[in-house]
Order: structure tokens, then C-alpha cells, then sequence
């Protein structure tokens, strides 16, 4: 095992093994890698299935894990060294952790967190604050600040986060990667230091949509199902104001990017204050119990105050007999919140639970089952080191109004990067109701070629060309394929695949949608040779082998065609199209 362990540890290569060999202490060492690791760790997946068994689904992918995930033998150190003097280590790894090793995936190291994971800004004067590798002199956003720029640096695929009032959504827009915050409650918090139990949802960071989906699939157990396309896309016209960036570039992003793939009628434009007012009516209660003096406060300014109520309490709840035994050394910001009175009455308490499940139920009907809320992430690009900015009560307001809908509703909410503004990232955030995570993910691998290629309104707003890497360019000529396919038009999708396979020859995506445009126009041998090329590249993909099933079957042979609509039953039981057509040739050639 420890032979296996170490010849593992020399391919992850020098780029990771620099970092993983950087202990707290080694400043020099930590700096190098943009300070996003605490301690290096090797956990490692389990032996692959045999044969036909499908393959673990995150096989060949590493990851890192905030410091307030367990990890059995490890003190999880909770952003401050006094929490690490005061705790032992821990007796079990927490069950996100051991599910992402399980399916295939291999856990590299701890990283980086605001100090008791609290703010929002990714600097902890205790240890040497993660660099930001998309703007080196500005912050990187926090609470997860070094697993955004552990995925960031290309160090790992994808990395764990929690995400309480920001922690993961923030991070992920200043350092211009995905960044995923989970419906509350859909995966298990066992194992995970607490900050604001009502609030905390497990996040993650990948750098392109693809992962981002993968780990979502095991993390949240989904079954298959057929991917949906949004019907309503509502811009939240009014959030929109609270930018202090140019504001049209954003939104015209994501417009254009809606109009083109989902068509004119998808888009809806939304005054979210005017809204919440009269589906959240308990707010106005909440104005009185805290004796407001203006009452004409926008809901979003409110429903800010109360995730702020709930943190500060549910946080000193949580650790405030810690903070008195131990006296920790805490940041002054956190320190005078944390000492403000957060004791709330009965009354209170139960009056924002009320204003929780209005502010859920709000979202919910607004957008049901397939419609999505866009918002920005953030209202300014990332502050920089050190300025007044990040402790102004301007921009805290700006970007506690913005981060609050998802952490009060709990519903799931995804940071998609778009490009630079004057040097900086910028990034744009989707909602979707609580429980619609398959549904955002699916949603966001659709688009996000498509808001790649329109992103460059924001980086040059003068020109409509923007390089991009020929990876992208596939995915773009994959997507118009996509559309033509939509729309019937046969060979001019099989034009936009054959681009996309020029551009990108190892993706076996491009080839099996290719092979579907040639079934249409019946060239069946095409089919199944691009079909059988796919399968070479990528053995899980279900839908390579239903086509060339179909293809085998209209071509005659028969034998070869069960085998494939068994093959896809293997990696996906509950598939009725190969069970049907498995069924219906069996029946045939008893």
C-alpha cells in the first residue's frame, strides 16, 4: 500500500507535489503556490470495478477540502491556530469527503479558510492569505478563499467548500472560476465544523462545467434523468443596480447567450424587491420588531439584515462558550460582530424562521421546475489588499443584499466567471429553487460556451472578437451543432461536429452527436464508426452506445446491437429506450 501510495503521489507531478510539500510554516514555500494549502493529504480511491462494471465516475480527478471538513487523524483547523491548540484530531472522515474518494476522486490536501470561516474576504492574519492568481494585488474573497485558488492555480480539478453567507459564491467570482453552492440541506453537513447551521450548504469549485457537473452527480446521488432546458430565464433588473460595474455588459452576456440557445420568449426581466415585498409579508413584521426607523428599506437590505441576524447568532450558539474559555485573538471586524448582541427572543427567532420559508416559497414559485434567476455575484470586481472598500457599509450592504436570497431561501445557487473587467474577474451568479440542483448544473454546462463567447463584451466592449483556446472553440461549434440538430437542420450540424472534432479530436461528445445528425440522414456506417470512436473515448457514455445500437440495427446486425442496448443498461439500469430496444430485438430473434 505505501509503494502504491508514493508511486500515485509521483504522478500527481511536480506542480501539485510543490504544494502538497508546503507545511504551515514554510512561508517561502506557501507564497510560491499562492498560499491556497494548509497540509497536504493523500486520500486515496479505491480499486477500479472490472469489466463491464463502469468505472468509478470521478476516476483520475484530484481534490482539495476546506480546513472545516474532517478528515480521520487530522485536526481540522477552522482558519485560527488557537483552534487547533484546543482540538484533537479527528476520529472519522466526514461523509462528503469519503463519498468523493469513493467515486473515484483523489483528496490531496486541506486548504485555506477565513479565520473561524467567518467573513467573506479571504484575509486571515493568522496564516499568510491565499494570492489571488487572476489579480495578484486584489483579495481573493472568502471564506473558502484557498480551495478557489487551489482549482484556480490548476493544483486540483475541483475542491470542497461551505458556503454560509458567500464562502463559496464570492471566492469563486473574484478568482474566475465556478463555483457551486448546494440546495440547504440536500447533502449531509455531518463532519463539517458549523458556522450558521440554517445558513451552511456544501459547495465546490471547478474550473470548466463539466466537472462542476460530475461532482455534483455524486455528491447530491442523482439518478439518471433526461437533461431540461430552461423555459424562463428572469433578469433581476433591480439586483442589477446594486452593481457598481457596468451593468448592461453583464446582463447583455447572459441575454444574448438565452436568446441564442433558448430563444427570445425564455427571457424575463423581474423587480425582486417589489416581489419579495408581497410574498415575504413577514418582512415588514421584522421591520417592527427591530424598530426600523425608515420603513421604505428595500427587501433586499433586509433580508441581508436578517442572514446576518442568523449568522451571528446561530455562529455564537455554536462556538460562543469556545470564544469565552478560550479568548482566541480574533480579527477586530469579526470580533465586533460576534460581540454585538445576537441573543434573539422566541419571538424573533421564530419570526425569521417565518421569513425563511416565505423567502423559499417566494423562489420556489417564481421560478418552479424550469426557470432560473440571474443575478451578479458580487457588486463590485475584487477590493483591493488592504483598501477601505471591503469594510465599507456601502459594500457590505451592496454584497450582503446580493448573497442573501440564496442563503436565506437555501435555494442552490452557481457562480459562472465571465471574463475580465479592467484587469479583473467578473462573474455573473444563476439561481434555481430549492431542490433544482441537477437542473442549474445542467443548465450551466448548456450555456457556458455560450457565455464564454459573448463575455468578451465585458473584456473589450469595442470588439466582438475575443481570442479563445481551441478547447473553446470546439465547445462553441459543439453548441451551434446542437442548435441546427434543434432546429432539423441535418448536414449543417454534421458541418458544426466535423469543426468541432477538427478543433478537439479527443471528445466523445462531438463524435456521438455527430453520429446522431447521421442517423437522421440515414448514413448508418457513419454512425456507428463515430459511435465506436466515442465509445474508445469515453466507455460510460450511454448515449454512444444507444446510437450505435440503433445504427447496428438498422444496418442489420442485429447480435451486435443487443449488445450495445444491454451495455447502456449496465451503466444505466433504468434506461428505458436500451431496455425497450433490447426487449423488443430479443423478442425478435428468439
Amino acid at each position: 500500500m505505501a509503494s502504491h501510495a508514493s508511486n500515485l503521489w509521483a504522478l500527481l507531478g511536480l506542480g501539485i507535489a510543490g504544494i502538497l510539500l508546503a507545511a504551515k510554516k514554510l512561508k517561502k514555500t506557501i507564497r510560491e503556490d499562492f498560499g491556497a494549502f494548509m497540509d497536504k493529504l493523500l486520500l486515496l480511491p479505491p480499486p477500479q470495478p472490472a469489466p463491464p462494471k463502469a468505472p468509478h465516475p470521478l476516476t483520475g480527478l484530484s481534490f482539495a477540502i476546506s480546513d472545516v471538513f474532517d478528515v480521520t487523524g487530522n485536526v481540522t483547523g477552522f482558519g485560527h491556530p488557537d483552534w487547533v491548540r484546543t482540538h484533537e484530531a479527528a476520529s472519522s472522515t466526514c461523509p462528503v469527503v469519503s463519498t468523493l474518494v469513493e467515486g473515484g476522486a483523489t483528496c490531496v490536501g486541506k486548504t485555506v479558510v477565513d479565520e473561524l470561516a467567518f467573513g467573506i474576504s479571504g484575509e486571515n492574519k493568522h496564516y499568510e492569505s491565499p494570492t489571488n492568481p487572476a489579480s495578484h494585488d486584489r483579495i481573493t474573497g472568502g471564506a473558502c478563499s484557498g480551495a478557489a485558488v487551489a482549482v484556480a492555480t490548476n493544483a486540483v480539478d475541483f475542491a470542497l467548500g461551505i458556503d454560509t453567507v458567500g464562502g463559496v459564491r464570492v471566492p469563486a467570482g473574484y478568482c474566475g472560476v465556478l463555483g457551486f453552492r448546494s440546495s440547504h440541506g440536500a447533502i449531509s453537513n455531518t463532519g463539517i465544523i458549523p458556522v450558521s447551521s440554517s445558513l451552511d450548504s456544501i459547495g465546490w469549485f471547478a474550473r470548466d462545467p463539466n466537472t462542476l457537473r460530475r461532482v455534483g452527480h455524486v455528491l447530491l446521488q442523482l439518478p439518471f434523468a433526461t437533461q431540461r432546458n430552461p423555459r424562463q430565464i428572469i433578469v433581476a433588473d433591480d439586483y442589477f443596480k446594486l452593481l457598481k460595474i457596468p451593468v448592461d455588459r453583464i446582463a447583455q452576456v447572459v441575454i444574448k447567450s438565452a436568446e441564442k440557445l433558448f430563444g427570445r420568449q425564455s427571457l424575463k426581466h423581474q423587480n425582486l424587491d417589489n416581489y419579495f415585498e408581497s410574498k415575504v409579508p413577514s418582512l415588514k413584521e421584522f421591520t417592527r420588531t427591530k424598530a426600523i426607523a425608515n420603513t421604505n428599506v428595500p427587501t433586499s437590505r433586509l433580508l441581508a439584515n436578517v442572514m446576518q441576524l442568523l449568522q451571528r447568532h446561530e455562529f455564537l450558539r455554536n462556538h460562543g462558550d469556545w470564544i469565552n474559555t478560550v479568548k482566541p485573538a480574533l480579527d477586530p471586524v469579526i470580533s465586533s460582530q460576534v460581540s454585538e448582541n445576537a441573543e434573539l427572543t422566541n419571538e424573533e427567532m421564530e419570526n425569521l424562521n417565518t421569513i425563511r420559508n416565505q423567502t423559499r416559497f417566494a423562489i420556489n414559485s417564481l421560478l418552479k421546475d424550469d426557470g432560473l434567476l440571474v443575478i451578479p455575484t458580487m457588486p463590485t470586481a475584487p477590493p483591493k489588499l488592504g483598501s477601505k472598500e471591503i469594510n465599507s457599509e456601502d459594500y457590505q450592504n451592496r454584497a450582503s443584499g446580493l448573497l442573501s436570497i440564496a442563503s436565506i431561501s437555501g435555494c442552490c445557487q452557481v457562480t459562472v466567471p465571465l471574463g475580465h473587467h479592467e484587469k479583473s474577474p467578473v462573474s455573473v451568479s444563476f439561481i434555481a429553487r430549492h431542490g433544482g440542483d441537477r437542473f442549474l448544473l445542467d443548465t450551466v454546462q448548456t450555456m457556458y460556451a455560450s457565455l464564454q463567447e459573448n463575455s468578451s463584451v465585458i473584456s473589450d466592449p469595442k470588439s466582438s472578437k475575443k481570442i479563445i483556446s481551441q478547447e473553446e472553440s470546439a465547445e462553441i461549434a459543439k453548441e451551434k451543432g446542437n442548435q441546427a440538430f434543434k432546429e432539423k437542420q441535418w448536414q449543417k450540424a454534421i458541418g458544426l461536429y466535423s469543426e468541432a472534432i477538427k478543433l478537439s479530436d479527443n471528445n466523445a461528445t462531438y463524435y456521438s452527436n455527430r453520429a446522431a445528425a447521421y442517423l437522421e440522414i440515414g448514413s448508418f456506417l457513419l454512425a456507428e464508426e463515430d459511435c465506436t470512436k466515442a465509445i474508445a473515448l469515453d466507455k460510460k457514455n450511454v448515449k454512444a452506445y444507444l446510437r450505435r445500437g440503433t445504427a447496428r440495427e438498422m444496418l442489420g446486425a442485429y447480435k451486435e446491437a443487443i449488445d450495445d442496448f444491454r451495455h447502456a443498461l449496465v451503466l444505466e439500469p433504468n434506461n428505458k429506450r436500451a431496455s425497450l430496444s433490447a426487449e423488443r430485438l430479443r423478442k425478435l430473434f428468439q
